[in-house]
């Protein structure tokens, strides 16, 4: 099993120092392991869940809902709680791909009108 530094969890999550912190001082992120010097010793497991918390981020959660996503994932009984968190952000993340694509085509349109403009005026 790997371990990683601070500064290499952040690297390889693309998170800041800060935010590592600031996750796992508000239980976004369990608690991550400690060398005997007091440092903290990131697993495979953390890099990977930070990834996901990564994708929940970009994707548009909120704090708040990463925060109950992560108080969810240190109790085993509560699997249907965090599938009911992930589905729900699911579709907001779908709401927001149809209005992005919706907006595509405005533009798409707007596109083809000036270039009709263009090609009208060169004539």
């Amino acid at each position: 099993m790997s371990t990683y530094t601070p500064s290499q969890a952040a690297q390889l999550s693309g998170f800041s120092l800060d935010t590592l912190r600031y996750y796992e001082r508000e239980g976004i992120l369990p608690r991550v392991a400690r060398t005997t010097g007091g440092h903290r010793a990131y697993s495979d497991a953390d890099i990977g869940t930070l990834g996901f918390l990564r994708c929940l981020r970009e994707t548009g959660m909120p704090i708040e809902k990463l925060r109950r996503y992560g108080e969810l994932c240190r109790d085993d009984t509560t699997i249907p709680d965090r599938i009911a968190i992930l589905e729900e952000h699911a579709g907001a993340v779908q709401r927001d791909i149809d209005d992005l694509l919706a907006q595509q085509a405005r533009l798409a349109e707007k596109l083809d009108w000036y270039r009709g403009e263009l090609a009208d005026a060169d004539s």
